[in-house]
């Protein structure tokens, strides 16, 4: 198991901070071999910030990529690998139309933007802002690859450290962490003799690490007087079989991944994940990244594996629709009714989830990827069955959707 990312949450203020960045700058420093010395290998070190919406009193293109920019600057300085400026906030329309030039301007600048909160339900505006700005954005490069960098929320809260979802409330400064855990779920799953030995095999390995990682939060809290938010356990593959969720979906007995049975898979982990004891934050599910796992990009690529497929195993696990490389034709519009799907799904559920849709500029859908990135197994660009919304669905509004067991 990998530490994914130790996430800061800070506010950098605007104007930046200086001395409020070379606080969590002396964090981060002392945090990353805190962990190595504990026996992990930490990948990234990240900082998310307050939504930048909240940053600055005028939303124009050139004042938000300023920010931007220099606050991609100071982090870089600060020692953190990438930043998240968090999202656009329904409230502030004009929050959504800057992010591409954002995104277009910087290299490790990270941005989502909210289509669905428990307090102002699902909106129809952002939910087509959001289908604009990733249709927008899969223009930046010719790979479509500028979407790895935004992904549209639902219901999701500050303090979740996985990218792009990151975002800080605001107050004290605190510290998280992302896992890329999905081998500790191969390994319970491979060595089980039943479905009782796999789940205690998975909540005894995460408990054990917990322990340790909790442990030497708590020391590096205690020193800077900053907050251990706590571990996002979401069992995050890598692209290789051996660090694959799809591979440990498999070895619960399913075929493959793709055909009846996953969702009974991918509920079962999702439990276990429930029943270890551990502090708590963000998603903690399991996570299905098409592009960053190597057996789901291969179930994918031989039409095993859809997005309808994908949004049903959301209903009872971990983040959503991520990493999905769809046809570069797709339209605003069609993106849009994926997105609003998602984000009822969520309200409905009460649970975060996100979108992270790519259109790859020139692909068809059955095209294989060609994305040259470490953290990427190619696939093939997979169909998506839309259409535009008319009627009601395609107005203005805002509407609620209760969740299950509520009462108004």
């Amino acid at each position: 198991m990998n530490i994914r990312s130790i996430t800061c949450f800070a506010n950098p203020h605007w104007p930046v901070n200086e001395p409020a960045l070379a606080h969590i700058q002396s964090l981060i420093a002392a945090a990353r071999p805190a962990f190595e010395s504990a026996g992990y290998t930490v990948q990234t070190t990240r900082l998310a910030t307050i939504p930048f919406p909240n940053l600055l009193a005028d939303l124009r293109v050139d004042e938000v990529v300023n920010l931007a920019q220099v606050i991609e600057k100071a982090a870089k300085s600060a020692g953190f690998d990438y930043l998240s400026l968090g999202p656009a906030n329904p409230d502030l329309p004009d929050s959504y139309g800057v992010i591409p030039e954002v995104l277009r301007a910087t290299q490790a600048v990270f941005l989502s933007g909210i289509i669905a909160s428990q307090d102002a339900g699902v909106s129809l505006p952002a939910v087509r802002s959001c289908a604009r700005v990733i249709q927008q954005t899969a223009g930046i490069s010719p790979d479509g690859f500028g979407n790895l960098r935004f992904a549209a929320l639902a219901n999701v809260s500050p303090g979740a450290p996985f990218f792009p979802a990151a975002y800080h409330a605001g107050g004290t400064p605190a510290f998280a962490l992302a896992t890329e855990a999905a081998d500790l779920a191969v390994e319970a799953c491979s060595s089980a003799s039943s479905l009782a030995e796999a789940r205690q095999n998975l909540v005894s390995v995460l408990e054990g690490h917990a322990r340790v990682l909790t442990a030497v939060g708590n020391d590096l809290a205690g020193e800077y007087q900053v907050e251990f938010s706590g571990i996002d356990f979401s069992l995050a593959p890598f692209p290789e079989e051996a660090r694959s969720i799809g591979a440990a979906l498999e070895r619960l007995g399913i075929s493959s991944v793709g055909q009846h049975g996953t969702l009974a898979a991918v509920a079962f982990l999702a439990e276990a994940i429930d029943r270890a004891r551990f502090r708590r934050v963000g998603f903690s599910g399991v996570m299905l990244p098409v592009l960053e796992d190597a057996v789901l990009a291969d179930r994918a690529a031989r039409g095993l594996l859809s997005i309808t497929d994908l949004l049903l195993y959301s209903a009872v696990c971990g983040t959503g629709l991520d990493t999905i490389p769809l046809p570069g034709s797709t339209t605003e519009e069609e993106l849009a009714a994926v997105l609003l799907d998602l984000a009822v799904l969520a309200q409905r559920l009460n649970k975060p989830l996100t979108a992270r849709l790519m259109p790859v500029p020139g692909k068809s859908a059955g095209d294989p990827t060609g994305f040259d990135f470490d953290y990427f197994a190619n696939s093939v660009v997979l169909p998506l069955r839309s259409s535009p919304l008319s009627g009601l669905l395609s107005g203005g509004e805002s509407f609620e959707i209760q969740g299950i067991g509520q009462r108004g």
